[in-house]
This record gives C-alpha cells, structure tokens and sequence, in this order.
C-alpha cells in the first residue's frame, strides 16, 4: 500500500516508515513536487490531522494520512497542546519551543506530561481516525540528541532516559506516534 504523509518533516516520515515497515511505501508530499504550506489552523489536534489529510486528499486524491502531535503539560494547563509546534512564535525552531518550556516550568515540581497524537487517514470513503498517547514527565534540562522536538526533554513513564536518549527502536516502541501508527496499521491492513 502506497500512502502520502501529509507533512514536511522528514524525521516524522522517516519514524512512520521504520513503525510501518516495508507493507506501506510512504510518500512526502515534496516527492510529489508539491511545495505549498499545509494549513493547521484546527483548535484540536483531530481537526488539524483531518485538515491536513483533507488537503493533500484534495489535491493528489491518492491515499493519504496525516498525523498531529501536542505535548500537555499539567502544570501548564495542558498547553502548549495543539500548538507545541510553534509554542515559543510562528517561525520558531524546536530548540526555541523546548527553551520556552523549560522557562515556564522553572520552579514547578509537577512535571507530569505526555505525548498526544492523533492521524487521520483518507483512502477515499470516510476518515479513519487514530490515536496513541504516552504518559511521562519534564526534565528540568534537555538531555540527548536523538530524535526531534521536545524530545530531548520527556521521560516516559517508567524510564530514566529522555526520548532523545532512547534508540528509534526503544522510542518508536513506546512513543505516542508509535501507538498511534501501530492502530492505524491495524485498521488499514482490514480495509477492503
């Protein structure tokens, strides 16, 4: 099964390929020489993943996902949620979003958090919808250079090591896009 991701970021297409293996060729829209912003204008991480692959469906009218991800931080309100990817402004690097972070929770014991993401997919009938979460915590500094986003800050529950300490075997094991692609596998592999 051949299936476009909507998205940019090559370190999330590289993960989904490695979590779905060699049944599902994934395909960036860039391959397709497409070089347009994908809009993300959703209040929930559901509405930006079905906006998302509603774009790119309309587009290419080819099979399609797209995936969205917020990091929720209890003692921040749940923030920066669906907007942890441009947390510290709208041209911002990770490592500003990660920075921010630790600014904000500078002297805040509760560093409970975890990882949400939800994926739409589009084969042509009615979206199929997806989620993976994984409970964990903040660091009060960043440790780690695998991975990407906040990474370098998250332990996961019942480890020591931040997700960007932790082989992509280990992470995409445990990760919340790893739960969320494991479902998803499940639910298009029964598709007719």
């Amino acid at each position: 099964m051949e299936l476009i991701f909507a998205t940019a970021n090559i370190h999330k297409c590289r993960e989904a390929q490695a979590i779905l293996g060699s049944s599902v060729s994934i395909i960036m829209p860039s391959q397709l020489h497409f070089t347009q912003e994908i809009p993300e204008t959703g209040v929930t991480l559901k509405e930006n993943a079905l906006q998302k692959a509603c774009f790119i469906w309309e587009i290419f009218r080819r099979p399609c996902f797209a995936d969205d991800t917020g990091l929720e931080v209890d003692a921040l309100g749940g923030a920066p949620g669906v907007y942890s990817a441009r947390y510290a402004g709208e041209h911002c690097t990770p490592r500003d979003n990660v920075q921010k972070l630790l600014r904000e929770m500078d002297g805040i014991n509760d560093r409970s958090a975890r990882f949400r993401c939800v994926i739409t997919v589009l084969t042509g009938g009615e979206p199929l919808f997806f989620e993976g979460t994984v409970e964990g915590s903040i660091t009060r500094t960043p440790a780690g250079d695998k991975g990407f986003g906040y990474d370098p800050v998250f332990v996961p529950s019942g480890y020591t090591k931040t997700f960007a300490q932790l082989n992509a075997a280990e992470k995409n094991r445990i990760s919340h896009r790893g739960r969320a692609l494991a479902n998803m596998a499940a639910g298009i592999y029964r598709l007719p």
